[in-house]
């Protein structure tokens, strides 16, 4: 119904990808999955076509491939990708954490408090929690007050969606990553830049020693 409801104010083929997008978001489609264009379009009540112009459209954000005799596959990060998106995660969001250190504002820094807070109040539900990190995430990037910055962190959300399922099903998991942030949060707000640089890439070296332990569990 609500890929319906796009497509009265967005072309077809745009709300389709937008609808496919937020499936791949939410894990109803998952990296390694087959993306038959009559099993997408059946369950986001779309027709071929657009599901159709969609695949393409993933296709040259990286997101799909096409494989000889299977079709549309949802792309799965191998190891070194894995490491190497996280690396470029570190030295972006290091500096993001230094710059808004420098031109945050406490409000920006209270509703990362919030966000986080509400990380730890979903501990139960590991894809909620995940998605509200997104936005702890997101609310760093903006405090940094550099568009450029902005923009190339946005140029990873593609990847980061082929990273599979959360680690948050552990709940001593969520614990770590709230007092992580908490840590990040405490440096912004006392105007330490290169605590809260330090403080950012810790918290991503930590998740991805999670992440490269569950690849190979």
């Amino acid at each position: 119904m609500m890929a319906k409801a796009q497509s009265k104010t967005q072309p077809s083929g745009e709300a389709a990808y937008t609808a496919l997008m937020e499936s791949i978001r939410n894990g109803v489609f998952r990296p390694g999955d087959r993306l038959r264009e009559e099993d997408v379009g059946e369950r986001l009540s779309l027709s071929r076509t657009p599901v159709r112009e969609a695949l393409r459209r993933l296709e040259a954000d990286g997101i799909v491939e096409h494989r000889p005799r299977i079709g549309a596959v949802i792309r799965k990060l191998e190891h070194a990708e894995v490491v190497e998106l996280y690396e470029m995660r570190m030295v972006l969001e290091r500096t993001a954490a230094e710059m808004a250190a420098k031109h945050g504002t406490e409000a920006e820094f209270d509703s990362l408090d919030d966000i986080n807070n509400e990380i730890e109040q979903e501990r139960e539900n590991p894809a909620k929690a995940a998605a509200i990190n997104q936005e702890f995430h997101h609310g760093l990037y903006l405090a940094c007050r550099n568009r450029f910055l902005l923009e190339a962190a946005r140029a990873l959300n593609n990847s980061l969606l082929l990273l599979g399922p959360t680690t948050y099903t552990d709940a001593a998991r969520i614990e770590v990553v709230v007092r992580q942030h908490r840590d990040i949060v405490d440096a912004l707000r006392q105007a330490d830049a290169e605590a809260a640089g330090a403080a950012a890439e810790a918290h991503l070296k930590t998740s991805l020693r999670h992440r490269l332990r569950n690849m190979t569990a």
